[in-house]
């Protein structure tokens, strides 16, 4: 049967199942992929799993060298199958003669006949070995590109026998296989494997999915020493450059030409680079695709997108000076952008000129307009860079300019650039403080790197009350997400607004009394919302991005006070504004907030929707993970799936802890303490949330609408035993969500309590919980609380009110399309209404018996299930051995259909 194309990640149980299904329905299988991606290693999981099913696995790993050695291939397997060829215990001497005499001329234990062995010899007498050694065994040939012809036309005609093989492109003799094609790893996937090898794990994307790329930059990153001063710019590390060349270097010239040309333009296409070379450059890109250096564009306007940054990097590096200006000219003469074309035509030569400049000031100009930032930056450092020596002022003005467009892009190295070249131009601390404030800005979450240039930028800004402000209200950003110390945060924003309104500057004071109220809310101070009025009354334009405007903040305080609706609507409004601006972060933060407020509100396609928004733009600003993986965590567990939002706050909270974030590292561990929980992990889940209380506690954090662990560390306390600990935690939390605007934390408090007190007590609190969030509007909430409720009937022997709870669960997590909670509440069902002996089924189980029992095929429950063929019969095994009976249709019988 002739199978087709598909594609999974590399590293995921989908690849394996994917790769699974294939090779049961079809006998055979090809892994493809560029080298390093992980083929070998899903090579390795496939063969333990079938050996461990009782298979024979014969694996087989042909050699570059023995390419053109007739039977080469072969000769290895028949090592495997008959070891001991002469006569003894071995299948062999039981041959035929003129079997074994091919065989044995294979092998070469005797000389081959003139010609060559009969090849119908050799493939029954290779037939029979296989047949001896078990039925339907694994034949797995890794590197199948170079098995040799000879033995390649015998491994494909061997009855019987399943064939998986594994190469960076399709070999002729397995034209017409399935292709399980393995694409970059997620980055949840790089990061962990990072992460578990205890190497940096912000690097991830630094090896564009391919695990062993991904390993060595690791490694070689993780040597280097630390940046000797915070404005120095850091190079692509020797190792890390000497391993990216060494993967370039079996490049052909012309394939090096084309690469260079892609890694130099903005948004290469193979119809951008056909028209820089003025001729065809298919193979080129066909070449290079093979060496996985890019990845394949299926279409002639597709960007070109290179495996990994740092091939790309390398490359421009290595290159001559010669080549860069040769590919700049031509692209300079090919792109429609106007920008774009600026930007390469100075690139292609070195000539300082005043009419150069002021051009590529005016690009910058035009780039910033349109929101892109990170360009702006870099035609305003071009433009800087070509101003003529007897203008001074221009270039510091220009330098300035590209270290502000940085800083609101995120582009850390160039916001260093720009702010090195102010420093030793200019004297005046109204162009250098804002420039250190740029390298700031741009350095995202991971402000503790930057004790050295605050103290710089406070030296400078002494005497001027607005540049001291201005350095006061990031010195209490730094103080809050960093230090994890609110108070001393918020000694810095009362400063920094002291400081502007005496300085009259109004942006300034808006934006620091936005930084006080967004504290005194976190210390429950009541204060907050008058203190955020002054700041909404004045009507500012952002100093620091949208992120730290009042509106902005009002925004959240809507969130806190589940007044989601009035919380959707500002941030639909600011997302707008945060685009055209072209600050990066500001887009994240906003969307990241839609995402929350849509998850809460049970809206859950569309929180998955912006939560991916937000993180695809982390990735590709470079921006700090930690934040944009929280949010795909509270997505994923409200309509994805519970392991993608185990994984998700895991990888959140690495990366929060790498850059010393301590409000985000709360907020994962809170994301993954909720997951812990309500998969049955209750003291996992403890661990998780008893890290978020200390951390909550050492930062003094006094509001618990800001971030609701409260009730999910009692019921993981009373779920694993400790309700006495529950109760007291609830007894402490419970008055300050008396607080009005605080009623979904009296509910989910009220929960909380509810399973810590069990018993009769238990079931009027729940549903009087159940009320209050279907009063506010949290359908999620109230779907959790009524799926514990049916919990507490069961206990209560009510199983008809338990059902009516659990159906009433499902239609709201149905209406919601939340996913992961529609599971539970299936599997719950399930086991409510399984028969005499069902019970033992585990919900995997339950979730295969109703389908088989639906008349679904084995095959077809694989596919439901993403499982493989193969593990579909292990469990109905199982199934039938629990229930006690012994085919399709008497589970039928004993089991109604869904």
């Amino acid at each position: 049967m002739r199978g087709g194309r598909v594609t999974a990640d590399s590293g995921t149980a989908a690849a394996l199942a994917q790769a699974e299904l294939q090779l049961d329905l079809h006998g055979s299988l090809l892994v493809a992929g560029p080298a390093g991606i992980g083929k070998s290693a899903l090579l390795d999981r496939i063969a333990h799993r079938a050996a461990a099913a009782g298979a024979t696995v014969l694996r087989l790993a042909p050699h570059p060298a023995d390419r053109h050695v007739p039977y080469a291939a072969l000769a290895d397997l028949l090592q495997l199958l008959d070891p001991h060829p002469a006569p003894g215990p071995s299948a062999g001497h039981l041959l035929p003669g003129p079997q074994r005499a091919a065989l044995d001329a294979v092998a070469r234990r005797i000389a081959a006949p003139p010609g060559g062995p009969d090849p119908l010899a050799v493939r029954l007498g290779t037939t029979a070995l296989l047949r001896a050694a078990g039925p339907r065994p694994l034949l797995v040939l890794d590197d199948a590109p170079h098995t040799d012809p000879a033995s390649a036309a015998v491994l494909t005609a061997l009855p019987g026998a399943r064939l998986l093989a594994a190469g960076a492109h399709t070999p002729a003799f397995l034209d017409g296989a399935p292709v399980l094609t393995l694409g970059p790893a997620a980055p949840e996937e790089t990061a962990a494997l990072l992460a578990a090898q205890g190497l940096p794990s912000r690097i991830h994307r630094a090896g564009g999915g391919n695990p062993r790329m991904t390993l060595e930059i690791g490694r070689a990153v993780a040597a280097l020493p630390r940046p000797p001063h915070p404005l120095d710019e850091l190079p692509l590390p020797e190792p890390v450059a000497a391993m990216a060349l060494r993967r370039l270097a079996p490049l052909p010239p012309q394939v090096t030409a084309v690469l260079l040309t892609a890694a130099l333009a903005d948004r290469p296409t193979p119809a951008l680079l056909r028209r820089a070379a003025a001729r065809d450059v298919e193979e080129e890109l066909a070449a290079a695709a093979l060496a996985g250096i890019t990845h394949s564009a299926e279409r002639v306007d597709e960007e070109l997108r290179f495996t990994a940054d740092v091939l790309r990097t390398a490359l421009v590096r290595d290159s001559t000076w010669a080549d860069r200006c040769a590919a700049h000219r031509a692209l300079g003469r090919t792109v429609t952008d106007p920008v774009e074309a600026a930007r390469h035509r100075a690139l292609a030569c070195d000539d300082i000129d005043a009419a150069l400049a002021a051009g590529l000031e005016a690009a910058a100009a035009a780039a910033r307009a349109r929101g892109e930032r990170g360009k702006a930056a870099e035609l305003a450092l071009l433009a800087a860079r070509r101003t003529p020596p007897t203008a001074p002022a221009d270039a510091v003005r220009r330098f300035g300019a590209a270290a502000a467009d940085a800083g609101r892009a995120g582009r850390l190295d160039l916001a260093r650039r720009a702010a090195a070249e102010v420093l030793e131009h200019s004297g005046d601390p109204g162009e250098r403080v804002p420039a250190l404030l740029a390298v700031i800005d741009a350095s995202g979450q991971a402000l503790d790197e930057m004790d050295e240039v605050f103290a710089r930028a406070a030296a400078e800004a002494a005497a001027a009350p607005r540049l001291l402000a201005a350095v006061e209200l990031r010195l209490a950003w730094k103080a809050n997400l960093c230090d994890g110390d609110p108070v001393r945060a918020l000694g810095a924003a009362t400063r920094a607004a002291a400081l502007a309104e005496r300085a009259g500057a109004e942006d300034d004071a808006a934006a620091a009394l936005t930084m006080r109220a967004r504290l005194e809310r976190l210390l429950g101070d009541p204060a907050a919302g008058a203190t955020l009025a002054r700041a909404l009354a004045r009507h500012p334009a952002p100093v620091a991005g949208l992120r730290n405007t009042p509106e902005f903040l009002r925004t959240r305080h809507q969130f806190f006070d589940d007044e989601l609706d009035e919380a959707r609507s500002g941030l639909l409004a600011l997302l707008p504004r945060a685009e055209r601006s072209g600050d990066a972060e500001d887009q994240v933060e906003i969307l990241r907030s839609l995402a929350e407020t849509e998850a809460r509100a049970g809206r859950c396609p569309a929180a998955l929707r912006y939560a991916e928004r937000a993180r695809a733009l982390t990735a590709a600003a470079d921006a700090s993970p930690g934040p944009a993986w929280y949010t795909a965590a509270l997505a994923e567990a409200a309509g994805g799936t519970f392991a993608r939002a185990e994984a998700c706050a895991r990888r959140g909270a690495r990366a929060s802890e790498e850059e010393h974030d301590v409000v985000f590292l709360a907020r994962s561990l809170h994301a993954l303490g909720t997951v812990l929980l309500v998969t049955g992990r209750a003291g996992e889940a403890v661990d998780a949330l008893t890290r978020v209380r200390d951390l909550e506690r050492d930062q003094r954090v006094a509001d618990p609408s800001v971030l609701r662990w409260h009730d999910d560390l009692a019921e993981a306390l009373a779920a694993a035993g400790r309700p006495r600990e529950a109760l007291a935690l609830l007894d402490a939390t419970e008055p300050a969500a008396r607080t009005p605007g605080r009623g979904g934390v009296g509910a989910a408090l009220q929960r909380a309590r509810a399973v810590a007190l069990g018993g009769e007590r238990a079931v009027p609190l729940l549903e009087a919980s159940a009320a209050a969030f279907a009063g506010a509007g949290l359908r999620l909430e109230e779907g959790r609380t009524l799926w514990l409720l049916a919990r507490a009937r069961l206990r209560q022997r009510r199983r008809a009110g338990a059902r009516a709870a659990l159906t009433e669960a499902a239609g709201l997590f149905a209406a919601c399309r939340a996913a992961p909670w529609q599971g539970l509440v299936a599997d719950a069902l399930a086991r409510l209404d399984a028969r005499p002996g069902e019970a033992a089924l585990t919900a995997a189980e339950s979730r295969l018996a109703a389908l088989v029992a639906a008349g679904t095929s084995n095959r077809e429950a694989a596919a439901r299930l993403y499982v493989s063929a193969k593990t579909v019969e292990t469990m109905l095994t199982r199934i039938y051995r629990k229930l006690g009976v012994t085919s399709r249709a008497q589970l039928a019988a004993l089991r109604p259909t869904p």
